[in-house]
């Protein structure tokens, strides 16, 4: 099925870009937004634990993350990924992330456009299209939601945690319990905080070439209140919103908790540290 609408969820790790999409599609008219299109030129595979960081200025980080499998074992690339056959793997895509009444929607990532624009460009007819212009052709009435995390230190805590357990999202009652405990490391959550900010920078650049705005949500409001977030989005979409609230709970919930706080917590005293060199705590910047 070719779709009528499309649309795409533009993010940065850990912003709340999960959550919202599962909410989208538990609608049942908005597409089933997914990760269609995370898999890396070079690998066929999404980006790994190691690979947010720079292999020669964050050498001692990545060897400590290069050993980190993923917890199913060895990853393959999906068989209908080929870079020189990527429209097919491009037409599975629409077809699994469109809902019976034509409405296409997934998740877009900063740090990987520009492999997915590559890959875009080896398919016949769309050699030498910019980005804005790819998109559109690949993904027909194509609209953007933006959604970012004001608080970055609190994204990057996220995403440090993550890339080290690999735990991406939490069902209801999963408590971790199986997860690889997780190593405090200011230097990778600094950087972290700076790569996100600039890849959030990069999307607002990107959108003020495109010349409009895209729907924009935080984390912030999404964590606070559901519905009135996905009523906004729908309505983005000219589609019918619920006459009703959802009554049943959502399948993914925030995974935030007191270990991250406390993460946050020594973020800032790390930084207070920086600003005075007299501190005890600027020694322990590891």
């Amino acid at each position: 099925m070719e779709p009528k609408l499309s649309y795409l969820v533009c993010a940065t790790p850990r912003s709340g870009s999960t959550l919202l999409c599962d909410l989208l599609d538990q609608t049942g008219i908005a597409g089933h937004p997914e990760e269609y299109f995370e898999a890396l030129r070079h690998s066929g595979l999404p980006r790994r634990p190691h690979e947010y960081f720079d292999p020669e200025r964050h050498a001692n980080i990545v060897e400590r993350l290069a050993f980190r499998e993923l917890p199913e074992g060895v990853a393959t690339p999906s068989e209908l990924w080929r870079p020189e056959t990527y429209d097919r793997y491009l037409a599975w895509a629409i077809d699994e992330g469109t809902t019976p009444n034509g409405v296409f929607g997934a998740k877009l990532m900063w740090g990987y456009l520009g492999d997915f624009a590559t890959l875009l460009r080896g398919i016949d007819g769309m050699a030498g299209l910019p980005v804005p212009d790819l998109l559109g052709r690949a993904f027909p009435n194509l609209r953007y939601v933006r959604i970012t995390r004001q608080d970055k230190v609190r994204q990057a805590v996220s995403l440090w945690r993550a890339v080290q357990t690999q735990a991406w999202q939490r069902d209801h009652g999963d408590r971790g319990a199986h997860l690889r405990e997780p190593v405090f490391s200011f230097r990778a959550i600094n950087y972290l905080v700076r790569l996100l900010t600039a890849h959030d920078a990069s999307w607002d650049a990107y959108f003020l070439g495109l010349g409009h705005e895209p729907l924009k949500l935080t984390y912030e409001e999404l964590a606070e209140a559901h519905d009135p977030v996905i009523r906004r989005v729908l309505e983005h979409l000219d589609l019918p919103a619920p006459a009703e609230q959802r009554a049943e709970q959502p399948r993914l919930t925030i995974q935030a908790d007191e270990l991250s706080e406390s993460w946050v917590t020594r973020v800032h005293e790390h930084l207070e540290a920086l600003e005075d060199p007299d501190s005890a705590v600027g020694g322990r910047a590891a």
